[in-house]
């Protein structure tokens, strides 16, 4: 019972330990890693300038900006820079999450594997799926416009995931059918496509379960919080290093 009782105790200072370790870095060091990649982007840049890489590293540059701006909420309370939106729908950050991640990474990923799939049928198929999609998350947006500012759209998640699943598999597939699975390992893309489609498996079933954001079901919170933060991580250093280790592919 003393042991029970002592593993307990060891458990509840774990989690409280990692409850407020997340609250005080988990931003810090997903900006880190996401900083590190497109840095790492940028001084290789030269290597991949005559590549369609050069429009990912882009990408990375203008998600860790875009990332970076979204604790703009941060500074409204208390006199912040930002004062002026207290008591403004932009109080909270869903709506520009929903942009710049939701439909803009997607939009942008879907343009991507266009230019990197060989396929005609492949990139006329994501061509038109992800126009469908824009088309689709704004008038979804209008039709739930102050919903649009106060929490995200499972359904805008869950199409955004199949565009990228579609698109990383169409890849995958090609991958198989061609000469390039003898050099897989060395490709930038490879990892790249890896990264993506691992991120959005294990993070696409979390937003089934965001009411309990709005229930303040903080065991829920952190164990999200943890979660996004491992995967952030592991996609964040996977680019960093394909980008090292990798060459350039002019597909």
């Amino acid at each position: 019972m003393e042991q029970e009782e002592r593993s307990l105790t060891i458990s509840s200072f774990y989690h409280l330990i990692m409850n407020d370790f997340l609250l005080e870095y988990k931003n810090t060091i997903t900006f880190s890693v996401e900083i590190l990649a497109s840095l790492t982007g940028l001084i290789f840049y030269k290597k991949y300038k005559h590549s369609p890489t050069k429009y990912f590293i882009w990408f990375l540059v203008g998600v860790a900006f875009c990332d970076y701006a979204n604790t703009y909420v941060y500074h409204i309370k208390n006199g912040g820079i930002f004062s002026f939106l207290d008591g403004t729908v932009f109080i909270r950050n869903f709506w520009w999450s929903t942009l710049f991640w939701k439909i803009g990474a997607i939009v942008f990923l879907a343009f991507f594997y266009r230019k990197i799939l060989s396929s005609h049928i492949f990139k006329t198929t994501i061509k038109y799926s992800s126009y469908a999609f824009l088309l689709f998350s704004v008038s979804y947006i209008l039709l739930n416009w102050d919903d649009f500012f106060v929490r995200f759209f499972p359904v805008i998640d869950v199409l955004g995931a199949i565009i990228v699943f579609m698109s990383t598999i169409f890849y995958f597939f090609e991958i198989l059918q061609s000469d390039k699975i003898l050099t897989f390992y060395k490709s930038l893309n490879f990892y790249i496509s890896f990264a993506i489609f691992i991120w959005w498996l294990i993070i696409t079933p979390l937003v089934f379960y965001d009411i309990y954001n709005s229930h303040r079901d903080w065991n829920f919170i952190f164990l999200k919080w943890q979660i996004y933060l491992f995967v952030n991580i592991l996609m964040y250093l996977t680019f960093t290093f394909a980008l090292i280790w990798c060459k350039p592919e002019n597909d």
